[in-house]
């Protein structure tokens, strides 16, 4: 653009010459910024790979950039109709050069210090993180925008060939295992399934294994009493629309129900042999209820039986045939031991939780006969080594964030909790639930001795790792090492962001992993929304997008994409606007659930609806039919 050019914006707009001329002065000074930040860091980018070095110089070239508050410059260009500095991230030298030239500032003129030309140029900036994601996702899905699915493998995919073909048919791109599930010989069988069916549908797929990591988790619970339901379905009106289905099995030789069962009652075996369909079994309940249980199906391994009232069954219930209706011959058996369940622990806001370091069984609260505590609920703890990190007024969350508290005391043994986050009419604690201590500055190594076992058969088989709750760009080195020790293929790290400290190191956690050809991010939604608030999760994972584009660094976009769809086969509104947004990563994670095949087929369609929208951050601006929806006045 000429000077008359620019004098021509300037009398069409309510800016003056100075307006303009601070306004170079401000892109001047930002450029210089972003030069001297690369230039101020000759060590990290030494370390870094060839591959990765011209998009370590634009992620510095970035982070220069964004750390001035741009909004008012941003709007006074606006003004001028030149605003591009909010689609900068894969070329941020070249536009705000493009910028001060459109305002007749070239990059030689001699107000502008350490004149460095820019290497990426607007192509090349967005061909690098193409090139990058296809290096380490595979091959290009141009038909969904460049977006690849992942999909997380259920237990059953070790047993079961057709899931994963049909999984890999449907679209999925990347198979991921879970390491904190199963054990190496299933993972095995998966990866032979998946190699199986790519012969068979003629499409490679990555082989992705997800570091189990220094998860907390709660301890165990004390068992509560053994004690079954047996309960028909009813209909709103309380009658029965099914009985409950009852399987008798023997006691010495227990078998599984050939099909689904409501209840599984073990019995003596010589007394379930004597029972024929159509006979009535009676016994009284643990609520001292008569019931009836009516035989309707004899097999070798055990009996079907159905009821049509509710009864509560313990060990030692007794069962009663009669013979041709006579009461004094009578066939009689006792229910042998039923499995019992831990009771959860029911917590309200303002009630107290003792976090113990043992693994004895965590119990709920007691009270006297005034309903006054008498000792407060306790559960355990499953790496009892970040109690030397915790502090007093620090929160601490339970369940993905159901239940929230805060520390009011540090003991050797134990923290005292105050809840001050629960249901109204109170929340289950359970066993096994996860922990996140968002203030606390946990010591925990990011390898435990189970990822460094489970290492081996990783480095050997995957494509990419998951490195779980990445927090330091020492961790990052950590898994580095023992990668390079064990030789041999080096699968690409994918660095998984789930925490607050995982979220505030991650530039220098992209330096340290770009030390590779390969490597990428992964957003875990769930622990990040706790660990950062969940009211901040949209700006967070805003923040990683853009962080990770600068560095042309594939993202993967995890955890609840199309769960309900997945979980019971029907989405609800918000996850199908949620899996559109998902569009501006590389890659969509889907979890495993009983109708996650038509989760791909549902994450295809809107990714191939979406491709003509946006790419990353910018609107494609298509042709919209609304445009042509309003008649011309005549």
């Amino acid at each position: 653009m000429t000077r008359k050019g620019v004098t021509t914006l300037i009398r069409s707009t309510n800016l003056s010459q100075a307006d303009v001329e601070d306004i170079e002065q401000s892109l001047l000074s930002l450029r210089a910024d972003m030069v001297a930040a690369s230039a101020a860091s000759p060590r990290r980018m030494e370390a870094v790979h060839e591959n990765q070095r011209d998009s370590a110089r634009n992620l510095l070239h970035y982070l220069a950039l964004r750390r001035r508050d741009l909004r008012p410059l941003q709007l006074r260009l606006a003004q001028l109709g030149l605003s591009s500095l909010g689609r900068a991230e894969s070329h941020v030298l070249a536009t705000v050069d493009a910028v001060l030239s459109a305002l007749r500032v070239p990059p030689g003129d001699r107000r502008v210090p350490n004149a460095e030309p820019p290497v990426l140029d607007f192509t090349r900036g967005e061909r690098l993180l193409a090139q990058h994601s296809e290096a380490l996702l595979g091959a290009n899905r141009p038909e969904r925008g460049g977006v690849r699915i992942m999909v997380t493998m259920p237990s059953e995919a070790a047993d079961d060939y057709l899931l994963v073909h049909n999984l890999l048919q449907a679209g999925m791109d990347s198979m991921r295992i879970n390491c904190a599930h199963d054990d190496s010989a299933s993972w095995l069988r998966m990866i032979d399934h998946l190699r199986r069916a790519e012969m068979a549908v003629g499409r490679q797929c990555r082989v992705v294994m997800d570091l189990a990591g220094p998860k907390l988790r709660t301890g165990p619970l004390q068992a509560g009493p053994a004690v079954l339901r047996i309960r028909p379905q009813r209909d709103s009106f309380g009658r029965v629309t099914a009985p409950a289905r009852i399987w008798l099995a023997r006691e010495d030789a227990p078998r599984p129900p050939p099909s689904p069962a409501n209840a599984w009652l073990p019995v003596p075996s010589a007394w379930l042999t004597s029972l024929v369909p159509g006979e009535r079994v009676k016994f009284t309940d643990a609520r001292n209820a008569r019931r009836a249980l009516t035989i309707v199906d004899v097999a070798d391994e055990g009996c079907w039986a159905e009821a049509t009232k509710t009864a509560y069954v313990v060990c030692g219930t007794v069962l009663r045939c009669t013979e041709n209706g006579d009461q004094d011959a009578q066939r009689q058996a006792t229910i042998g031991t039923l499995p019992s369940e831990s009771e959860p622990i029911v917590l309200m806001q303002g009630d107290r939780l003792l976090l113990t370091r043992d693994q004895h069984a965590g119990r709920a609260a007691t009270y006297d006969r005034a309903r006054r505590i008498l000792t407060p609920a306790t559960i355990g703890c499953t790496i009892p080594e970040v109690f030397d990190d915790v502090n007093p007024n620090e929160s601490i969350w339970f369940d993905d964030g159901k239940i929230g508290g805060v520390v009011e005391k540090v003991e050797p043994t134990r923290v005292h909790v105050r809840i001050t986050h629960a249901h109204p009419n109170g929340s289950k604690l359970r066993a096994d639930k996860g922990i996140n201590l968002p203030d606390s500055d946990l010591r925990l190594d990011a390898l435990t001795a189970k990822d460094l076992d489970d290492l081996p058969f990783v480095a050997q088989h995957a494509d990419l790792v998951e490195l779980s709750f990445a927090n330091t760009a020492k961790d990052v080195e950590s898994l580095q090492a023992q990668l390079a020790r064990l030789g041999g293929r080096q699968p690409a790290i994918v660095l998984k962001i789930e925490t607050r400290r995982g979220f505030e190191n991650l530039p220098e956690m992209l330096l340290t992993a770009m030390r590779a050809p390969r490597c990428g991010v992964m957003i875990a939604r769930g622990d990040l929304a706790v660990e950062c608030g969940f009211e901040r999760l949209a700006e967070v994972q805003e923040e990683i997008l853009r962080i990770c584009e600068a560095a042309h660094v594939p993202v993967i976009w995890a955890t609840q994409v199309l769960e309900t769809l997945a979980r019971d086969g029907m989405p609800t509104r918000a996850e199908i606007t949620d899996a559109a947004m998902a569009h501006r990563a590389e890659c969509v994670m889907l979890n495993k659930g009983p109708y996650v095949i038509e989760a791909v087929r549902t994450l295809d369609d809107i990714l191939r609806r979406m491709q003509a929208h946006q790419t990353k951050n910018r609107a494609m601006l298509r042709e919209l039919r609304l445009a042509h929806g309003l008649e011309v006045e005549h």
